[in-house]
C-alpha cells in the first residue's frame, strides 16, 4: 500500500458540534421540522445535495438550502472542531514511513482546506479534494484524486467511517478501511464490504500491512 486516502469529518477530526449548528440553523431558516440530535448524526457523512435532496425536489431549492447551511457553517462552524485522540501521532508516522497521504472529503473543499490548516494537520496531505460544484459524491473525489497523481488503484485505499467511504473506495477500485471512533456504525462498515476495521488510530499502521 503506497497511497492513502483519508475521509475528514468522523475520521480525522470530530466536526459534529459545527456540523450540527449549521444544519439547526438551515433548517429553522427554511422553515423545516428540526431533526432530532440522532438524525442530524446521519448528515455527517453524506454530500449536503443527498440529504437537502431529501427535503426538496427542485434543484434551485436544494441550492439554497445548501448555501444557507454554508451561510452558518463557514462564518462559525468549521471553527468548532477537533481532532480525534492519536490522529496527528498516526499523520506523522504514516508520512515518515513513505505513505503519500491525501484528503477525499464531501466537505466543501476550500472549507476542508481552512480546517486542516487550523488544526496544523495540512502539512501531511500532498493534496485535498473535497466537494465542488460538479463533484462531491465520494467516488467520484477518489477518481479525480487517483487520476490527478497517478496513482495505482492496486496500491491506494480509502480510510472513511461511513459506509459512504466504503462504497465510494469499491465503486473507484480501491481497498477500503472502514473505522469505528466516528460517526458511522460498524455494521454498516461491514455490511458495505469494507475490506478491514479498525477500532484505533494506533492500530492503522499494522492493518495497512495486511492489506
Amino acid at each position: 500500500m503506497k497511497s492513502i486516502l483519508f475521509d475528514l469529518d468522523g475520521t480525522l477530526v470530530d466536526s459534529s458540534p459545527g456540523i450540527k449548528a449549521a444544519f439547526r440553523y438551515a433548517f429553522k431558516s427554511l422553515q423545516l421540522p428540526l431533526p432530532d440530535d440522532d438524525t442530524l448524526s446521519t448528515f455527517i457523512g453524506p454530500p449536503l445535495e443527498t440529504t437537502f435532496g431529501k427535503y426538496f425536489e427542485d434543484s434551485s431549492a436544494i441550492s439554497n438550502a445548501i448555501q444557507t447551511y454554508r451561510d452558518s457553517y463557514d462564518s462559525e462552524g468549521v471553527h468548532k472542531t477537533s481532532l480525534y485522540p492519536d490522529i496527528e501521532e498516526m499523520l506523522r508516522d504514516l508520512s515518515a514511513s513513505g505513505y503519500d497521504l491525501y484528503i477525499t472529503t464531501s466537505k466543501n473543499e476550500p472549507m476542508a482546506i481552512v480546517m486542516l490548516t487550523e488544526l496544523g494537520i495540512i502539512k501531511y496531505f500532498k493534496a485535498v479534494y473535497g466537494a465542488r460544484p460538479n463533484c462531491y459524491h465520494k467516488a467520484d473525489l477518489i477518481r479525480t484524486c487517483l487520476t490527478e497523481n497517478q496513482i495505482n488503484q492496486s496500491y491506494s485505499l480509502i480510510i472513511g467511517d461511513t459506509s459512504f467511504d466504503i462504497i465510494g473506495g469499491k465503486t473507484a477500485g480501491i481497498k477500503t478501511l472502514g473505522v469505528t471512533w466516528g460517526f458511522g456504525l460498524q455494521h454498516d462498515l461491514q455490511a458495505s464490504g469494507a475490506d478491514a476495521i479498525c477500532h484505533s488510530p494506533k492500530d492503522i499502521k499494522k492493518i495497512l500491512k495486511s492489506l
